[in-house]
């Protein structure tokens, strides 16, 4: 494996808009391609992004021998035709979240990898963040006891258009996938795979679920209590709980860049001065006794990220391809095709179905 690992980005969108620019931070990593529908797109591209293959088709990409990963940013229905095409190509290949329309065509494309030893991944950034390694540290430590309850919700509110991603069943749209993923994953991260799934759907007007619930539960117990909205704004928080303590993973909790860890028996401080007693503890030099009291408690821990994010996967994936490694052990294919058919399960208590799917969700 070169020193430089050499990516291909298929997709123009926002999301590889995005991507490109955390790539562009990495000190070990290069753009050097770009692929499109159409000429125009892939030349504005690599213009903006300084990257000089510009290819008008997909498939020319996936067979160009400068490239040594791509990352597909192409709609949610696409994600299993395009990552076919590149690993078909011979190209390793990240995957943007959610990795498949459904479980079926999930399973096509992890079995294409490992036919072909080529390294997969579903591109769940925010498993690779700074807080979020430091989240399983602490749970691997047992800082807050057993887990017991995972609570977690991720909703906005955009303005209704039928034909829009988000709300065009066509292009997989929803809350489910496109947001409701990131607590899922979460989910999985901390507790693992539910026994039991149950969940409740508002569909509106196009047929896709505007906001819905999801409670898991877990064979010693634990919960998961989880949602998700394209039509509702939420706090977008989660909360870990067990029984030494908690941690709180603040908004966004899918791009979180500060916690706070709560232990039992730990005392805890605001924090600012009381209002009450504000002008009283200036006066007497109380201020830095309390932040030093505050900071004691270890109650907050901030994480503030380098670059836009994006790159702590891509760094990921090069770190696992140095090493000969086909997946990731952070974001197994395993672990991702189980997450897929949770979704699965989901819609198919909801009746909610994407036209065009091979295979029923």
């Amino acid at each position: 494996m070169a020193d430089n690992i050499r990516w291909g980005i298929l997709g123009t969108g926002a999301i590889a808009q995005q991507f490109a620019r955390g790539v562009q931070v990495l000190s070990d990593a290069r753009l050097v391609a770009v692929g499109s529908r159409t000429a125009e797109s892939a030349e504005r591209f690599g213009r903006a992004f300084d990257i000089p293959h510009r290819h008008a088709d997909y498939r020319a990409l996936a067979e160009d021998p400068e490239v040594d990963v791509i990352y597909i940013a192409t709609p949610h229905p696409f994600h299993a035709e395009n990552t076919l095409l590149c690993l078909r190509g011979g190209k390793a290949v990240l995957c943007e979240k959610p990795f498949a329309l459904n479980a079926a065509e999930a399973q096509v494309m992890i079995a294409e990898a490992r036919a072909r030893r080529l390294f997969l991944m579903e591109a769940m950034w925010m498993r690779y963040l700074p807080a979020m390694v430091q989240l399983r540290r602490w749970l691997a430590e047992g800082v807050i006891g057993d887990v017991r309850m995972v609570m977690a919700d991720f909703g906005f509110r955009v303005p209704f258009d039928p034909h829009s991603r988000l709300l065009d069943p066509a292009l997989g749209g929803g809350a489910l996938l496109d947001v409701g993923i990131y607590p899922v994953s979460l989910a999985f991260m901390v507790l693992g795979t539910p026994r039991r799934i149950t969940g409740a759907a508002h569909l509106g007007i196009t047929g896709v679920d505007e906001q819905s619930a999801w409670i898991f539960e877990y064979p010693q117990g634990q919960l998961a209590v989880l949602s998700a909205a394209v039509q509702t704004t939420t706090p977008t928080e989660a909360r870990i709980l067990g029984t030494e303590g908690a941690i709180h993973i603040h908004a966004p909790m899918y791009r979180p860049e500060r916690l706070t860890l709560k232990r039992k028996g730990l005392v805890e401080f605001p924090s600012r001065l009381p209002a009450g007693i504000k002008s009283f503890g200036r006066a007497l030099g109380l201020g830095r006794l309390w932040r030093r009291l505050r900071s004691a408690s270890g109650s907050d821990y901030h994480f503030p990220l380098h670059g836009n994010g994006y790159n702590y996967e891509a760094d990921e994936v090069a770190r696992c391809m140095r090493e000969g490694r086909l997946e990731s052990a952070i974001m197994p294919l395993d672990e991702t095709l189980v997450i897929m058919e949770t979704l699965d399960q989901l819609r198919a208590q909801w009746g909610l179905v994407y036209p065009g799917e091979a295979t029923g969700g």
